[in-house]
């Protein structure tokens, strides 16, 4: 929860090529005070059955930069989320190397603003906007 000196994140991630929430993907926290200021690791979480992280670490005041990084690789492996090859005309043979492994959102924040990052995943590109 933000308060009126420090800002506060949240995300959700949906699998569009079956069209449900990509459960189980590791996200990591960072941010900095400072565009010139070293990345500082804060904690993660993993998305639940709905794709949200609901216990990402509260941001330190001062934060003006935030770093969401979505481990998609291990996602995409698992056999339960390869049913969009049967549904489109996708490459069949995913079985080792995902094209994006990971994604890093990088974006800006001000204190006192709640900033909701939903990540919409395929496995050959991805969209991320500010949610509400």
């Amino acid at each position: 929860m933000s308060t009126s000196t420090t800002a506060s994140v949240s995300t959700h991630i949906l699998d569009t090529s079956v069209g449900r929430p990509a459960q189980g993907v590791a996200v990591q926290l960072s941010a900095r005070p400072g565009r010139d200021a070293d990345w500082q690791a804060l904690g993660g979480s993993a998305t639940d059955a709905d794709g949200r992280c609901k216990d990402l670490p509260a941001l330190p005041e001062g934060t003006t930069h935030v770093r969401l990084d979505f481990a998609v690789e291990a996602y995409f492996e698992c056999s339960e989320n390869k049913q969009a090859d049967a549904q489109q005309d996708a490459p069949a043979n995913r079985d080792s190397d995902a094209f994006f492994p990971e994604v890093a959102i990088t974006f800006a924040v001000k204190p006192g603003e709640h900033y909701h990052v939903p990540l919409l995943l395929n496995p050959f590109g991805y969209s991320v906007y500010r949610g509400s």
